[in-house]
């Protein structure tokens, strides 16, 4: 039975992703780069992971991989997923796809020359109520769906304060493409991807900056961003991030639609990362309110697993790399307008 060969790239989330390949039984993750020899060892000690390099560019030179997994700071996923590609590897990024949708077309294009595939880790398609939701659009339970809000507010949670995570030269900015970058897809995933026309945003560092400044660390990015997106069929969506808000909840996540026939929420339980969906529907003159709690078809699989049987399979594979490169145009295009004030034409 033929075993995928996969590298891992960066092992602070890729440690997820060396666990999560674990799960399909043709996925091998043979070989481990990351610039932190402690962590490498660490790493790869616990997965039992023969190969360990400081360097990705030996990796990639020197083993032979049927999948690599880009987990570094956002600066480097693309010219990494391109080194990958060129290497003839079929690369698993995560979000955000780049740090911009110019780098995002340039990873496109290495792609379809190399003939492989990229995948962005938008997990939170993966999660099974989630997955309810998606296949209830499908069937048209909600009927057109017109309008979406789907948001990520933190009371209190920058990552890695005083790191890369707030630093723009190494993110591309804050919880915006940090988080409501996984609520962005999410819901484009649920409303089919139309296509985005316009788009206006605002951002703001009014908590996050006045803290950095508090305790001297270096924050550069915005602490909440909003942006409202107008669609091609007349639906319209609002994004809401935040890594600073003064709210009630510690972590709040939601994403709602509203349909012609019907609406329904995915939401996180009680400020943790536990999810429920709701459907609300009108049958027979009664307002109907259901709730999804098993997949009858089996498991839902993550998408390591996933990625991993598309690959096997030959068949195709969820969060594609076209998909990334429409959410980093809208990325893009909410903090252009934030920057400008005015609205951003998408073409």
């Amino acid at each position: 039975m033929k075993k995928l060969r996969i590298g891992i790239i960066g092992l602070g989330i890729g440690r997820h992703h060396a666990q999560g390949y674990q799960t399909h039984p043709q996925a091998e993750v043979v070989a481990l780069a990351d610039t932190d020899e402690a962590r490498l060892k660490e790493i790869g000690d616990k997965f039992s992971v023969p190969a360990r390099y400081t360097s990705a560019d030996d990796m990639l030179a020197k083993e032979k991989l049927d999948i690599v997994s880009v987990c570094t700071p956002n600066k480097f996923h693309a010219p990494l997923t391109i080194a990958a590609l060129k290497a003839g590897a079929h690369v698993l990024c995560e979000k955000p796809m780049a740090m911009s949708a110019t780098e995002a077309k340039q990873m496109l294009a290495a792609a379809k020359k190399a003939s492989r595939r990229i995948m962005i880790n938008f997990s939170y398609r993966f999660d099974p109520n989630a997955r309810a939701l998606r296949d209830q659009v499908a069937a048209g339970v909600l009927g057109d769906i017109y309008f979406a809000r789907t948001i990520w507010h933190r009371r209190r949670g920058m990552p890695g304060f005083g790191g890369w995570f707030g630093q723009k030269e190494l993110a591309g900015g804050g919880p915006l493409i940090d988080l409501g970058v996984h609520r962005l897809d999410l819901a484009l995933w649920l409303m089919g991807y139309p296509k985005p026309v316009w788009v206006m945003g605002s951002a703001y560092n009014h908590i996050g900056g006045r803290i950095a400044k508090e305790q001297g660390k270096k924050f550069d990015v915005e602490d909440l961003a909003v942006g409202l997106v107008k669609f091609a069929n007349g639906a319209t969506l609002e994004v809401e991030a935040s890594w600073a808000a003064n709210i009630s909840e510690n972590e709040l996540m939601e994403t709602r639609l509203l349909g012609t026939k019907g609406g329904a929420v995915q939401r996180n339980k009680n400020g943790t990362y536990e999810f429920e969906a709701e459907i609300f529907t009108e049958q027979n003159g009664w307002h109907c309110d259901t709730r999804p709690r098993h997949y009858a078809g089996g498991p839902v699989h993550n998408q390591y697993y996933h990625f991993v049987e598309s690959i096997l399979t030959d068949q195709p594979h969820m969060a594609t790399g076209d998909e990334g490169f429409i959410v980093m145009e809208l990325l893009d295009a909410i903090y252009e307008s934030a920057r400008t004030g005015k609205p951003v034409e998408i073409k």
